[in-house]
């Protein structure tokens, strides 16, 4: 089975009016139901956007926890609510412990999360499993217990995808973030405050991705956006700039790995654009779809067609999210 991974088309859509959802977890959630956590920004939230909906918000997160400690208490701090959802963020300590020889095993991680699915689904709920965040921001790879966070991480997906779980994949959400955020390498600082529990930032960060998952907010897609500006010589005419507009318009219907294109002409009134005066920006939704683009027999017709009329090009790659 795959996992549903939580989309802006999640399996759920929006919670229903006068359900309960419940959030188990750690200290990471304990410390999300205090005034600026992120269970409590999920609530908040709600009543926001739909104050008439009645629906209940429970923080379930006690200090120090991994899957085998859910398990014991699953019946009276979950099921005891007659949840409608039950949102599952646990695996930091199941990893963090095994310093001192008190983590959990791999494949005790794997069934204790089986079980706690399965016995959810027979209350009549549905379940999002998150998997763990961090143990440290570096993002070079050199965190406190990386490979073995990542190996929980994937078998978290893994349990997502045989249970059909909805999956909210926050590991990589946090590492995608990081890499944007991050670029000095700091350990802490950025979502969290000691590259385990969140800051401010990490909070307002993990309640987004929450109302992602439940349907309350459409996801955001992250993309590669390719911006290239021209300053074209003085003798190109207006007819010949029109021409290169819709050539470079049209590479969207003959390069499949073009997810969105648009263009424009410098209006800033500030003085800076140094001669440049036509933008283009090209998104694309991977390296890979870039990389089939560059070398495409219509991309290169392209650049022949501007051959000649450009005085000089700037182009500009970077990630973000739409």
């Amino acid at each position: 089975m795959m996992a549903v991974v939580a989309s802006a088309s999640s399996a759920f859509g929006q919670l229903r009016d006068g359900e309960t959802i419940v959030f188990l977890g750690d200290s990471i959630t304990q410390q999300g139901a205090g005034e600026k956590g992120y269970v409590t920004l999920f609530r908040k939230a709600l009543e926001t956007s739909r104050p008439e909906s009645n629906i209940k918000v429970i923080g379930a997160g006690i200090s120090g926890h991994k899957v085998p400690n859910l398990e014991e208490r699953l019946d009276r701090d979950v099921l005891a609510h007659k949840p409608n959802v039950v949102v599952i963020y646990i695996g930091i300590n199941d990893v963090w412990h095994s310093q001192n020889g008190n983590g959990t095993s791999s494949d005790r991680y794997e069934s204790g999360l089986m079980s706690l699915i399965k016995r959810i689904k027979a209350a009549g709920a549905r379940v999002i499993l998150a998997t763990p965040s961090v143990i440290g921001e570096k993002v070079d790879g050199t965190n406190l217990l990386e490979a073995m966070l990542d190996q929980y991480a994937d078998i978290s997906r893994k349990v997502a995808g045989s249970s059909e779980a909805v999956l909210l994949d926050l590991r990589s959400a946090f590492m995608n973030h990081l890499k944007s955020y991050n670029v000095a390498n700091e350990a802490q600082g950025i979502l969290t405050t000691d590259g385990v529990h969140l800051n401010d930032e990490g909070n307002r960060f993990v309640a987004v991705r929450m109302l992602e998952a439940v349907g309350e907010v459409p996801s955001k897609a992250r993309v590669l956006r390719h911006v290239v500006l021209f300053r074209y010589k003085p003798e190109v005419t207006v007819r010949q700039i029109d021409e290169i507009n819709m050539a470079f318009h049209q590479l969207q219907h003959g390069i499949p790995e073009i997810r969105a294109f648009e263009r424009g002409t410098n209006n800033s009134p500030e003085g800076l654009d140094k001669g440049f005066t036509h933008g283009y920006t090209v998104t694309f939704s991977t390296e890979e779809d870039r990389a089939a683009y560059l070398p495409h027999p219509d991309h290169k017709r392209f650049v022949e067609l501007i051959g000649g009329k450009i005085d000089d090009v700037l182009v500009f790659d970077y990630w973000t999210v739409e």
